[in-house]
């Protein structure tokens, strides 16, 4: 897709091809079959903003590889432009594999040695009209993780300046770090830039250092976000504006993957926030958003379109 004008999506960081075993149920010491799918928790909610007709794109780099040519065509493929995905010499395409042990069990294997390429997004190689000008900007924990990712996802946020929608997806990944403290050292320098933050409870305990849903809420609120949004598993999610507090519980499903149940409910939230609905019906929307993903195998390859979301809140609604 080309961009004539600004996207209503940018985001940045993650990218990776996902290797997802096509046997559920079973150790990847036993696998004998692989699908191989575009992801990252970033792109992956590029990709499902642009399920939903969104001028989307993400800034991320790939290896000069096979791979990540296979990463280009697959962006491509699901309408996400893909103008600001540059290769890096000398670094392989990230891989991540996972095993799959409904309803709750989904271990995870990053696979980004020496360095993954995403951590190498510089700020002298940023679009920043294009970060100022987005309608969302979102940016994720994992972006601050090392540098020069580090400074160049900070020097985004301060040249945007909160303009618009500007989205911090808390997303800490423990293997990314030396600790959860350095982390929310890092997470406190962002949260000031941002306008909106969204995360699960142990996200919030590394961004705000709390683990109670009403206290993170608080803390959040603090720190100088407009919209904070706690999720809470099997508890669904909790969100406030500062005016309006909500809790929706979440979309029944009988789970397959619940991998990227996480990226579905960001890219419903932008959607949402752009279509200017009411808190509570995107919560709604978010969570459908998450179920209907969680029900699938693949993360990217399985976003939902508006239609799929409605049917899941139509299902929800008589249960």
């Amino acid at each position: 897709m080309s961009l004539a004008r600004p996207p209503e999506v940018l985001t940045m960081g993650r990218i990776s091809v996902d290797i997802y075993p096509l046997q559920v149920g079973v150790s990847l010491r036993e696998v004998e079959t692989f699908g191989k799918y575009l992801g990252g928790s970033p792109t992956n909610v590029a990709v499902a903003a642009a399920r939903y007709g969104r001028r989307s794109a993400v800034i991320t780099r790939t290896g000069a590889d096979p791979f990540g040519e296979y990463l280009h065509d697959a962006l491509r493929g699901f309408g996400v432009d893909d103008r600001y995905v540059t290769a890096v010499q000398g670094l392989p395409t990230p891989l991540a594999f996972c095993e799959i042990f409904p309803p709750d069990d989904f271990p995870l294997y990053f696979y980004r040695f020496p360095k993954a390429p995403d951590l190498e997004i510089r700020t002298a190689e940023l679009d920043m009209d294009a970060v100022r000008d987005a309608d969302i900007f979102w940016v994720t924990g994992t972006g601050l993780s090392q540098e020069p990712s580090r400074t160049a996802t900070l020097d985004a946020l301060r040249e945007r300046g909160r303009r618009g929608i500007t989205v911090f997806d808390l997303d800490y990944r423990d293997m990314f770090w030396s600790s959860r403290e350095e982390a929310r050292r890092w997470y406190a320098e962002a949260l000031p830039h941002v306008t909106v933050a969204v995360g699960n409870l142990d996200e919030c305990d590394t961004a705000v250092g709390v683990r109670e849903p009403h206290a993170a809420i608080r803390a959040l609120h603090d720190a100088g976000v407009e919209l904070a949004v706690v999720k809470q598993g099997p508890a669904g999610v909790l969100a406030s504006d500062g005016k309006t507090e909500v809790q929706v519980p979440p979309a029944p499903v009988e789970v397959v993957n619940g991998l990227g149940a996480g990226d579905a409910f960001g890219g419903a939230l932008c959607h949402s926030l752009l279509s200017g609905w009411d808190l509570e019906r995107s919560m709604r929307f978010c969570n459908a958003a998450g179920a209907v993903v969680a029900g699938r195998l693949a993360c990217a390859d399985a976003m939902p379109t508006a239609d799929e979301v409605e049917a899941k809140l139509g299902e929800t609604a008589r249960a």
